[in-house]
């Protein structure tokens, strides 16, 4: 038998200190022009979709007292939320994504259930997707709110510059294809931060990565007019302790709520390779219904990898941060 390979967990880092989020300067300060988008990230069972719909319906009545006064268009739209999750975007993918769209109730959701299970939607068509929402929300006078856990999405959406699209090279993945995981892992730090391990947690993914990366090392990056450049960024801030206590509930609640037999019906129309190919929920129920694990290791790999991937979250956000972007943490 193969001998199991563990990852260590280093020290609990230090949490970053909480603040207290005031919703009417916040508001004040997207009306004035000072900021063009407010987007609410955190790390997996942080509470975040939970504190933007709050949010959303605080900037709401703020925005009501400012129509009945005259001071804002009435016929404007309130604040709506545009989704920053890589997976969400997949109708028929609700439960293993936890795509709770009654959580939502009154408030207006984008980019969920916009691409068949099957796809494989990328960083591109994220971006002008985002680009679009975001405009219509500005155009309709209303207030956008960003929320989701995938800093890659979140930075695409407001960094400020247009990714290419591009396109694939037979040539070049021949020549990949060659190379251990290692060396191409190597070869992808030497042309970016790997903040995020799901750019190479499959050898498909890591030579769509690679591609990607080479690419864009050759074609200038030309930049826009049309993302927002002024975020104000709001982190849901919780304990490892208590987030990984949180997932595990979670995690359990959603095995009894059917998801297992959400990803056997997609296995009816989607091969296992492409399920695999999502990670997280979607890897390891797909490895238990292929009897590659019991129910047993699929729950406890799959609790592990949502805990280390929350983790990677949260690293990705302080390398935000490293980088000179203010995220004000708060207390769900």
């Amino acid at each position: 038998m193969a001998k199991k390979s563990f990852i260590p967990i280093p020290p609990m880092a230090e949490l970053p200190p909480a603040e207290e989020i005031n919703v009417k300067q916040i508001l004040d300060s997207y009306l004035s022009g000072e900021t063009d988008l407010i987007c609410v990230l955190g790390p997996t069972a942080s509470g975040k979709t939970r504190y933007a719909v709050k949010l959303a319906r605080e900037i709401n009545l703020l925005l009501s007292e400012l129509q009945l006064s005259g001071k804002f268009p009435a016929e404007a739209a309130g604040a709506e939320i545009i989704s920053a999750d890589s997976r969400q975007v997949y109708r028929g993918m609700d439960i293993g994504t936890g795509k709770d769209l009654n959580e939502y109730e009154e408030i207006p959701y984008h980019l969920m259930d916009i691409v068949d299970a099957g796809e494989k939607y990328n960083i591109f068509e994220y971006q002008r997707d985002f680009e679009k929402a975001y405009q219509d929300i500005i155009r309709r006078g209303g207030v956008p709110i960003l929320c989701g856990g995938s800093g890659l999405y979140i930075e695409a959406a407001t960094c400020g510059y247009s990714l290419p699209e591009v396109p694939p090279s037979p040539e070049l993945r021949e020549e990949l294809e060659k190379k251990s995981d290692e060396e191409l892992i190597a070869m992808l730090a030497s042309l970016k931060p790997l903040h995020n391990s799901t750019d190479y947690d499959t050898r498909k993914r890591l030579i769509r990565a690679l591609e990607i990366a080479i690419y864009e090392s050759e074609h200038p990056v030309s930049h826009t007019g049309l993302l927002p450049k002024k975020t104000f960024y709001i982190g849901t801030l919780v304990s490892r302790d208590e987030r990984n206590a949180k997932i595990d509930r979670r995690l359990d609640a959603r095995l009894e709520e059917g998801m297992v037999e959400e990803i056997r019906a997609l296995m009816d129309k989607i091969k296992a390779e492409d399920l695999i190919y999502y990670g997280l929920e979607y890897k390891f129920v797909t490895l238990y219904l292929l009897g590659e694990l019991d129910f047993d290791q699929m729950r406890s790999q799959l609790a592990t990898a949502i805990h280390q991937f929350a983790k990677r979250q949260m690293t990705w956000f302080r390398g935000m941060e490293r980088k000179g972007i203010r995220i004000h943490w708060t207390i769900c």
